[in-house]
């Protein structure tokens, strides 16, 4: 057991776990949490370059504050977000919760962030030396038959800041956010986005809750749309797993997850588009779990859940795990 495990996660888990993570934000920023990592050939992915198929998850560092400071340790590539179009505080808390004997989390943050107009600032001034995607989302005021402006508004101006946008119509915890992965609400939001133009590869994350059928639908629409790709997956609803329901409402992840994120990858691969990047995220805890995503057709991978229990090295460890994983097999 290393010194993580042993030491510095007891200590963080006696805090509130919000109050935790804000702490483990700022140690990073600050550049006080380092980590080697193994040394993977590059890999070119929708024209970018990636140093190794690891990255942080959206979620953890929402509004970019500790950009420089990732690759330290050891990631891939960064998913700054959510961000909304408006500054806004999220859900009352408390708002994130371990379930450790799951190795889990339950989060119904909400959204919390700074707003686009902040992030494009902090982004503007940012060297982060590895890839940056941006993750936006509804802001909570917005009414949802005007999503497709608040969406629009971040997109033009964080756009041209990120190597990658992603599309959240799938968190559980901002009210009738999760409607917009219907299948003539998404093709409208994505159609809308399409006219601005973009440069960037664009992508949607979608959640693991969704039925075969409505999976079918977001790949037609995806198609018809050029989307570069998919990120699969957000937290889910479901409480299939858990050593006990703890009743808390919110999105669950870690360990959980890993059956029905695979799961959705997996028919993603097989039923999409060969073309069609794949993000996987959702229940990677160990370095078989990162290699089976390859195994099941994702190009990238993010970790969070995973990381917080895992620790500084978790990167490292995963790197090591899958520096000989190939590229994914291409499915026609």
């Amino acid at each position: 057991m290393g010194l993580y495990e042993s030491l510095l996660r007891p200590a963080l888990f006696n805090l509130d776990a919000e109050a935790a993570h804000n702490l483990a934000l700022r140690a990073v920023a600050n550049g006080l949490v380092k980590a080697q990592s193994t040394k993977q050939e590059p890999s070119i992915h929708f024209g970018v370059t990636f140093p190794n198929r690891i990255g942080l998850a959206a979620g953890f560092d929402k509004n970019g504050v500790a950009l420089n400071r990732w690759k330290d340790l050891g990631f891939g590539f960064i998913e700054v977000g959510t961000v909304t179009r408006y500054a806004q505080p999220g859900n009352p808390k408390p708002r994130l919760f371990r379930l450790p004997e799951d190795r889990a989390l339950i989060n119904r943050m909400g959204f919390n962030n700074e707003g686009a107009d902040a992030v494009a600032k902090r982004l503007e001034a940012a060297h982060p030396e590895i890839p940056v995607g941006i993750n936006i989302g509804k802001s909570k005021v917005t009414p949802i038959e005007e999503a497709g402006s608040d969406y629009e508004y971040s997109f033009r101006l964080l756009a041209p800041l990120a190597d990658y946008v992603v599309v959240n119509v799938s968190s559980p915890n901002t009210p009738g956010l999760r409607g917009l992965q219907d299948k003539e609400p998404l093709d409208a939001l994505l159609a809308a986005l399409r006219d601005q133009d973009w440069k960037k590869p664009l992508f949607v994350k979608v959640a693991p809750d969704l039925t075969l059928g409505q999976l079918d639908d977001v790949l037609e629409v995806v198609a018809k749309n050029k989307l570069t790709g998919i990120v699969a997956t957000n937290t889910t609803l479901s409480r299939d797993g858990l050593t006990k329901d703890p009743d808390i409402e919110g999105g669950l992840s870690g360990a959980p997850l890993t059956g029905i994120a695979d799961g959705t990858l997996e028919y993603l691969r097989t039923q999409g588009d060969p073309s069609l990047v794949l993000i996987g995220v959702g229940g990677i805890m160990s370095g078989k779990d990162a290699a089976r995503k390859f195994e099941l057709g994702a190009d990238l991978v993010q970790v969070y859940s995973g990381w917080v229990y895992g620790g500084p090295k978790f990167v490292s460890d995963l790197t090591a795990c899958t520096a000989s994983t190939s590229e994914p097999v291409r499915r026609s």
